[in-house]
């Protein structure tokens, strides 16, 4: 979130934030637990970063086809796992969500 908002091109008065963490901005902030649910703003920015995602997943589906992340855009599923337990993490997947997986598998 705070490179988010440090990487804006026009600098931010106030920032709006879904969820319960609030991270150290230079800016006055709002966590908003439930955000999306509350918020028309962070409804809005929640669907573009959504879109944004599914597009990265979609390039990187060309990168590592091995993965099918067509299919999963990324999203904790059966298929991601499979794809996951039969070869092992990429570069491009991100240390809290292989945690879960990580903890499945010491089960």
């Amino acid at each position: 979130m705070k490179r988010a908002v440090e990487g804006l091109k026009i600098n931010a008065d106030y920032a709006l934030i879904d969820g319960n963490r609030l991270p150290a901005l230079d800016i006055p902030a709002e966590c908003i637990v439930k955000g999306d649910a509350k918020s028309e703003s962070i409804a809005c920015a929640s669907i573009l970063a959504k879109v944004s995602r599914d597009r990265y997943m979609l390039e990187m589906a060309e990168k590592y086809p091995q993965y099918r992340f067509e299919k999963h855009k990324g999203y904790g599923t059966k298929l991601h796992y499979e794809m996951l337990d039969e070869f092992g993490p990429s570069e491009i997947h991100r240390q809290t969500f292989l945690r879960t997986w990580y903890n499945k598998n010491e089960q």
